[in-house]
């Protein structure tokens, strides 16, 4: 009977392999080095089942095997795969060694696995340290990962390394704390977002600011055959490829997740101009400071530099130029730009966009007269990492006819759980927000759905408290029964006090 390897006994592995690096590299950094070797175990584990399998089935017969080990998902040389690599462990070139492996797997799968590794590198001086230090890292992570089987006959379902590098993804966002939210959201809140844009097969779904990939897979998820096109972009070059990786480890080989800062260079085009998507998602990094830098010319002075609307090949910021210093509502708009005809948009910006003014107003009232937005949702405080701040998701829709805004305030205590180091949305707190988005029903002190003519008259602002009371009365005060409960306490002072007198004379003081 072949032990299975259980989600406990991975995550545990997991854990062990980055108490190597802790206290040496920051942990920002260091989950590069976990979730690489994670994957790189998982493509040898599966290819050395693979190899055991076809060798047993055509009696050895080297020509048949390979020809179909060469149809399987990916293809891998012995000196690729992760037992040769474990061979080498003390070896003094060990992280030469991995990163020509590292070369070696992506050339061998250019179609599926093209730039994965890039920009990860088990030689760096910068990063690992000195050779001794970093190849005693090395040797110890290698020996920790060798203790785990990933074989798939060994994975009683085929999601426990996908969860695995997901649950590592979320230790490492609220270990890194300010850094974490960078690469990660919250699985509550994904989940939040995905049912609220309803994909369906044969959509398109993007997420701009992917990250690791994490809220793209959520919304993939809804769709039982998973019959959808996934696509993304990212500007943090590690992050790029753990994305990749993310996605392959959930039997996804062909979303297709770019590198490079989607404001100044949006890499997903169609005959020049941006494709356009059904369902689009998105986490922004939150009032990004300097945003349109990208859009300088070389040599050009920071603060010199003025965003103007026609230094955009793709015409995105003809509503308004945002703030240099809050990048949300440039996010807004290339998102808004990239949606299809009958496209749904969420996304999650701080509670600012809903009513700062300056270009931030002229762009939003454009939005509101276009009659693209379709809700406004306040978030308890304390659900992402590294920000305690209370953000909010605006949800777009292309095809509105209503003339109508919901908004819901689901920020209130009763509305989540409350945690340690950070709060959680539970079960019945996604579906209260859901069903009341799907039903656009107004709850006393949860939500209010506001004509397009409310919202003129409050001048475009859409500061949630505006539109939904959730001001509790208190109590009248029962003056009678104040004044009787004072006379009752001075009475009872009076007999505390004579009772006191009678000790003091019975003890002669």
């Amino acid at each position: 009977m072949v032990e299975q390897t259980t989600q406990d006994r991975i995550n545990s592995i997991l854990w062990q392999a980055a108490d190597t690096f802790r206290g040496k590299i920051d942990s920002s950094t260091y989950k590069d080095y976990i979730l690489t070797m994670l994957f790189i175990k998982y493509l040898s584990d599966s290819y050395k089942e693979k190899v055991e399998e076809y060798t047993k089935r055509y009696n050895g017969d080297e020509q048949r095997i390979q020809r179909a080990l060469s149809r399987e998902r990916f293809v891998l040389d012995e000196s690729s795969t992760f037992d040769y690599l474990y061979s080498k462990r003390n070896d003094p070139e060990i992280g030469e060694i991995i990163n020509k492996a590292l070369e070696r797997i992506e050339n061998e799968n250019t179609g599926k696995l093209r730039g994965v590794f890039r920009n990860i590198d088990f030689n760096s001086e910068a990063i690992l340290g000195k050779a001794k230090e970093r190849n005693a890292m090395l040797c110890s992570l290698l020996e920790d990962f060798n203790q785990l089987s990933l074989r798939p006959s060994q994975l009683g379902n085929e999601d426990i390394v996908g969860n695995a590098y997901q649950y590592m993804i979320g230790l490492f966002a609220s270990d890194a704390g300010k850094k974490g939210g960078e690469f990660y959201t919250p699985a509550e809140v994904s989940e939040v977002l995905a049912r609220l844009v309803k994909p369906q097969e044969n959509d398109r779904i993007y997420d701009p600011t992917c990250g690791s990939g994490s809220l793209l897979l959520k919304v993939a998820k809804q769709v039982p055959s998973k019959k959808v096109a996934i696509y993304g972009q990212e500007r943090n070059g590690a992050t790029h490829s753990l994305a990749l990786m993310n996605m392959y480890l959930h039997g996804i080989d062909d979303a297709k997740i770019e590198w490079g800062d989607t404001l100044a260079n949006p890499l997903h085009l169609e005959d020049g101009k941006l494709m356009k998507f059904q369902v689009i998602v998105a986490n922004p990094p939150f009032s990004l400071d300097k945003w349109a830098m990208g859009f300088a010319g070389e040599g050009t002075n920071d603060k010199k530099f003025k965003m103007e609307p026609g230094l955009d090949p793709h015409r995105r910021f003809e509503w308004g130029v945002p703030p240099s210093s809050k990048g949300d509502y440039a996010f807004v708009q290339h998102m808004l730009y990239s949606l299809a005809e009958n496209g749904r948009m969420a996304t999650i910006l701080p509670h600012g966009v809903l009513f700062r003014g300056a270009s931030e107003g002229k762009i939003r009232k454009q939005i509101i007269d276009m009659n693209l937005l379709d809700a406004v949702i306040g978030l308890p405080e304390g659900l992402f990492y590294g920000t305690g701040i209370p953000a909010c998701i605006m949800v777009f829709r292309k095809d509105r006819t209503r003339k109508d805004v919901l908004f819901i305030d689901a920020s209130g205590e009763g509305h989540y759980e409350k945690g340690k180091n950070q709060n959680k949305l539970r079960e019945q707190d996604i579906q209260k927000i859901v069903e009341t988005y799907e039903k656009r029903e107004a709850i006393d002190k949860y939500s209010y759905v506001a004509t397009l003519d409310e919202i003129k008259e409050n001048d475009y602002n859409l500061n949630i408290p505006r539109y939904v009371d959730t001001f509790e009365e208190e109590e009248p005060v029962d003056m009678d029964a104040v004044k009787e409960s004072i006379a009752n306490i001075k009475k009872e002072l009076q007999e505390v006090e004579a009772q006191m007198e009678k000790y003091l004379k019975e003890l002669g003081l």
